[in-house]
């Protein structure tokens, strides 16, 4: 199989077909608009980790004060994400009609309306409420903008471009989990989370005014029978289905360590104040560096190569933060970081190329997985904490890699098997 294939990854068709010719009214690298929509996608993927995820650096202190455990304290965390996976797929509906910009800009003025209010809460069941209203929000961003850049953005260039939005997505988990460490030292986490959701309506209105409009998009139906039958065909394609299931094992990976690892380093043998934890997640700049470069990576060595490597990765990240010292915890981290980050962009980027047609369904569908299964690593891996330590969280983890691995594998056999020629990125 030459480097370029994949097995789990993008659309295929016979070797005799022919090129698909290139709509050269698209943007592309260098063009009219590319740098102003490459800088407002990168704001909305900010703000939609930031406010996401405004919560999991803070756990440990909402632990404190309102007296439960990490596995209680985590449902805020998990509640946004599960919002999120549960409205995706209808917030992609109304914006095949509507348009992605109309529901982008829509979606996140509702989603940093409740981030001011998520401070007030006063308990964790109103703050549990509020979080999962967010992330319900924020399932306007993720499928409408890999559908906006699918359609608006030059094929080859598609997934550098999407990378840069991913890339948004690691900086703002990584600025907001920072900016509330230190915060929350002082003040609280209270503060810490209002001082998140200012940040988030300053990238909203930036946002806003920096989008181009589309030029390449058609209202499509909002008929419930029309819709399920576009979820159906997603459905039933094994390539979008393995798709699927890689997004939701690479982030199952990433909820689970990222929501435990304040506990783990703010207890022994690390002791480490809420300033330094927050600071912990500077390492999310190399997520931001290898979403990127995801492009290059399936140049080099194809989609079923930079799965491999992006599952490699994380697995080397996730045995060796079983270390009792701290600078081999933190290396871990960012292998774990590096090797989600690419795996994810790798892996949505083919989802845009494979659909045929319902595009912001067949993201939808992989947002949904994604955050599905943020909110099962969010919980398991908490649960795994308190019944096994840190090596539980791991135990999760390293599952859920050996089935990234396994889908890939799978895929590429059956890809061998019917004989089919992988499209290169």
């Amino acid at each position: 199989m030459s480097p370029a294939s994949t097995g789990a990854s993008t659309s295929v068709v016979a070797a005799t077909a022919p090129a698909a010719p290139v709509d050269d009214s698209r943007m592309a690298p260098g063009g009219p608009g590319y740098r102003r929509m490459s800088l407002a996608l990168f704001l909305a993927g900010v703000a939609t980790f930031a406010l996401l995820y405004s919560t999991q650096a803070l756990l440990p202190l909402i632990s404190g004060e309102f007296g439960v455990p990490a596995s209680a304290a985590s449902w805020t965390v998990a509640a946004a994400t599960g919002g999120l996976a549960l409205f995706v797929l209808p917030m992609s509906a109304l914006s095949e009609r509507y348009g992605r910009r109309t529901v982008m800009t829509a979606s996140l003025a509702v989603a940093v309306t409740v981030g001011l209010v998520v401070p007030f809460a006063p308990n964790l069941t109103s703050l549990v409420v509020l979080r999962a209203v967010q992330g319900a929000a924020l399932a306007g961003l993720p499928a409408s903008a890999t559908a906006y850049l699918a359609e608006e953005v030059r094929p080859r260039a598609l997934v550098t471009a999407i990378g840069l939005f991913v890339a948004g997505n690691s900086v703002g988990g990584m600025s907001g989990r920072v900016i509330t460490g230190w915060v929350a030292q002082e003040w609280g986490w209270r503060v810490a989370v209002g001082v998140i959701g200012a940040v988030a309506v300053a990238c909203a209105v930036a946002f806003r005014l920096l989008l181009p409009a589309p030029r390449h998009f058609s209202p499509g139906s909002l008929r419930p029978r029309v819709l399920a039958r576009t979820v159906r065909d997603h459905l039933s394609d094994p390539l979008l289905r393995r798709l699927y299931a890689i997004g939701a094992l690479f982030m199952t990976v990433f909820g689970g360590v990222y929501t435990v690892i304040g506990y783990r380093l703010t207890g022994a043998p690390f002791s480490l104040p809420q300033g330094i934890v927050g600071s912990i997640f500077l390492v999310y700049l190399v997520g931001t560096v290898s979403a990127s470069t995801a492009g290059r990576l399936v140049d080099r060595l194809g989609r079923r190569g930079a799965l491999y490597a992006a599952g490699a990765t994380t697995a080397s990240g996730l045995l060796l933060s079983l270390a009792g010292a701290l600078p081999l915890v933190l290396l871990g981290l960012v292998l774990i970081t590096a090797g989600f980050f690419a795996g994810h962009a790798v892996a949505s980027s083919a989802v845009s190329k494979a659909a045929s047609h319902g595009r912001a369904q067949a993201a939808a569908l992989y947002q949904s997985a994604y955050y599905i299964g943020s909110s099962a690593g969010s919980t398991v891996g908490a649960v795994a904490f308190h019944a096994g330590g840190w090596g539980g969280t791991v135990g999760v983890g390293l599952v859920a890699v050996l089935g990234v691995v396994t889908i890939t594998v799978v895929g590429s056999r059956a890809a061998r098997a019917r004989g089919d020629v992988v499209v290169a990125a």
